[in-house]
């Protein structure tokens, strides 16, 4: 398939398929589809766990139930790059944590072969550009909002004798034209949202020879209706918005078991509070609470409730059964967990089509596109390459 028939294949599909993905879990108290009642409720928790953990065996179980999603394993698949994982000095992994240094090594060995200079977006400290320039690029210009990383990322270049410059700038507020030069390979590492996109639009505008990136939280710095960047997304009957936007991210590495167990009691206590504001005020609605410090889900439910409730400005009477709201709570995670299984179905179709927008849009431009995994999943599920080369005027 070419890009433009996977984009249009995968719109049908989530365009065919919204009713299992284009909603909230919290919004429900028992499960919406009346044809998913009996498999869901007989997954166990663990099963539900093991489910969501593996997005082939989601779509192999699933795909009795919804036909469109025999489809998704191939419409989603992108071909991976592979490459031998090259070793560098033990001073160039100084400070970059074990598994976000593999994924640096797995992203620049799956760039193309360059001495160009090199415009490092959304650079942090540099790691990128470090590298790049250990490997032979002419030059490296890193442009990174936050001045102390910065500073930091200088440091370590000088220290190590590596030609790369920092400029501190707002991206999406800042002039920022004068960055990119027809003489440039334009590389970004997971930049978030708004950030990539202008990024692209700058890139592409000043016809920078090649382009390379990675997205990440295609919701971030954005308007709540997704606004699609090429023609053809334009003309999609799909109504994206952040929390559809936020699914595509949901596929995670495994946290940590105590991070899971908190989040556990976390989902709990949300919808036991729910479940006592609307046998207070009559209203039928999830109405969220804020976020809070995690250390809160060790203290006890009756304590969140108070808490919680000062946040609505509810007042709570003294003679709760906090034990009975505590148990609708458990009982309606269930029914979370499941929504939220179907849900996750979509979530890699979501992303793909995100990223075809993206390759479609550069197509457009006059680029040349391919669209790769770099690295494992486990590594990082936002595995995803973009590169983009300009097309040389045919002679």
């Amino acid at each position: 398939m070419t890009l433009t028939e996977q984009f249009s294949a995968l719109d049908s599909l989530l365009m065919n398929t919204r009713l299992y993905w284009q909603c909230t879990a919290f919004d429900f108290d028992a499960l919406p589809w009346p044809e998913l009642h009996a498999p869901l409720s007989a997954l166990s928790d663990q099963a539900v766990a093991e489910l969501d953990s593996d997005q082939e065996q989601l779509y192999q179980f699933f795909s009795s139930y919804i036909p469109a999603v025999e489809q998704l394993s191939r419409l989603v698949s992108l071909p991976a790059i592979t490459n031998t994982r090259k070793e560098y000095p033990f001073w160039i992994s100084n400070g970059i944590k074990g598994r976000k240094f593999t994924q640096l090594q797995d992203f620049v060995g799956a760039l193309p072969t360059s001495n160009q200079p090199v415009l490092e977006w959304c650079a942090g400290k540099g790691h990128l550009g470090r590298m790049l320039a250990f490997n032979g690029a002419q030059s490296v210009h890193s442009v990174e909002l936050q001045s102390h990383l910065c500073e930091q990322g200088k440091k370590s270049a000088q220290q190590q004798g590596l030609a790369i410059q920092f400029s501190q700038a707002d991206v999406l507020k800042d002039s920022i034209q004068d960055f990119f030069s027809p003489h440039t390979h334009a590389v970004a590492l997971h930049a978030c949202g708004a950030l990539h996109q202008t990024f692209m639009h700058q890139a592409s505008a000043a016809k920078v020879p090649q382009i390379s990136f990675s997205p990440c939280c295609y919701h971030l710095f954005t308007d709540n209706n997704y606004q699609a960047m090429s023609e053809h997304a334009q003309q999609s009957r799909l109504n994206l918005t952040h929390r559809d936007l936020k699914l595509a991210l949901q596929e995670t590495v495994t946290a940590p078991s105590r991070v899971g167990k908190v989040r556990k009691t976390e989902v709990e206590w949300r919808l036991g509070f729910d479940a006592l504001r609307k046998s207070l005020t009559g209203e039928l609605g999830y109405v969220s609470v804020p976020s809070v410090n995690k250390a809160i889900f060790s203290d006890s439910f009756a304590a969140f409730c108070n808490w919680a409730a000062d946040k609505k400005a509810l007042k709570l009477p003294k003679d709760i059964d906090y034990n009975k709201f505590l148990l609708i709570g458990q009982a309606r995670k269930k029914v979370t967990e499941r929504v939220e299984l179907v849900r996750h179905v979509f979530r890699r179709a979501i992303e793909v089509w995100l990223v075809l927008d993206r390759a479609l849009y550069l197509q457009q431009q006059g680029y040349d596109v391919s669209v790769n995994t770099f690295c494992e999943k486990q590594l990082t599920p936002r595995n995803i390459l973009i590169l983009a080369s300009l097309k040389t005027p045919s002679t």
